[in-house]
């Protein structure tokens, strides 16, 4: 670990001698190279935090597999072609969230995390949608007057849950 201007920087690299392919999820243990991947954490004290990893890229020796090379993976800390820690990840979702544009840029920087204005708006618009359950309560407000335009929508969307107006105390 070392100090680099006001950025906090930390070297490391994986052990072990044999990683998963992901994509046929066979052990390899030959390695192809090695390379540097840098990855932004959480700041600490406001210091930005870069982390200096030393990676290998494996062969897959799996016949029928389609990945011939893949980088390994440590879990927790990186994902695939990601250059920010899970943590930091999900902080500049959240700031994405609550405040995006300008003013969660600022915020970003306060926090210190070096993020701009369009990386938070990708970020969130990045995230996928929540998945929708069934719907086990539906309430229609039915005490509008009856001349009310969308009545016949009303009476559309009665017919398709099965109910009637008079369970819904309208008659």
């Amino acid at each position: 670990m070392r100090r680099v201007g006001s950025t906090i920087r930390i070297s490391a690299e994986p052990k072990g001698d044999r990683e998963r392919c992901p994509g046929c999820d066979g052990e390899s243990v030959r390695v192809h190279s090695r390379y540097r991947r840098q990855l932004a954490d959480t700041a600490i004290g406001g210091h930005p935090v870069m982390i200096d990893l030393r990676v290998r890229r494996f062969f897959c020796d799996t016949i029928d597999c389609t990945a011939k090379t893949f980088a390994e993976q440590v879990p927790g800390l990186t994902k695939s072609r990601s250059r920010r820690t899970p943590v930091l990840g999900a902080m500049v979702t959240a700031i994405g969230l609550a405040v995006a544009g300008r003013a969660g840029a600022r915020l970003a920087t306060r926090l210190g995390v070096a993020v701009g204005r369009d990386t938070l708006l990708r970020t969130v618009r990045a995230m996928s949608d929540p998945k929708v359950g069934e719907v086990s309560v539906l309430g229609i407000d039915l005490s509008r007057p009856r001349n009310y335009p969308d009545t016949g929508i009303e009476a559309a969307v009665l017919i398709q849950v099965g109910a009637s107006p008079d369970e819904f105390g309208s008659g």
